[in-house]
């Protein structure tokens, strides 16, 4: 499960306006780098929940391919995980918060063994 506070939730809302989106989905993906080995991507995505990837088989015959994707309903907010984000990002909580240098999303993941100091590279125990 993920966890959306209020004003993480209010914040993704104002986003989806100022960017004139109001029914994207909110996408919380995982990818390899930053100063840690792993990064938060966040996106609003506009795609269904089952959305298209290309799979090569063994006769190396391109196929379109269903990935799974998780749904999550937090404060009012649709949050879509993919399956190979999933492990990493169990339990998350999401807030947001502003502070003298701006305003910026803030992580609390159970699952990292480490993070950097900018909050959105970590390093988990499956790296």
């Amino acid at each position: 499960m993920i966890q959306i506070s209020q004003a993480a939730a209010r914040e993704i809302k104002r986003l989806k306006q100022l960017r004139q989106q109001p029914d994207n989905l909110f996408r919380l993906s995982v990818k390899a780098g930053g100063c840690s080995g792993l990064f938060y991507n966040l996106e609003l995505d506009t795609s269904s929940f089952q959305s298209q990837t290309q799979v090569t088989t063994e006769d190396s015959k391109t196929v379109p391919h269903q990935q799974q994707i998780r749904s999550y309903e937090s404060n009012g907010v649709t949050v879509i995980v993919d399956e190979q984000t999933y492990p990493y990002v169990q339990d998350l909580k999401l807030d947001y918060s502003e502070d003298l240098m701006g305003g910026g999303f803030r992580f609390q993941n159970p699952n990292s063994t480490s993070t950097c100091k900018c909050g959105l590279s970590f390093k988990t125990t499956e790296i």
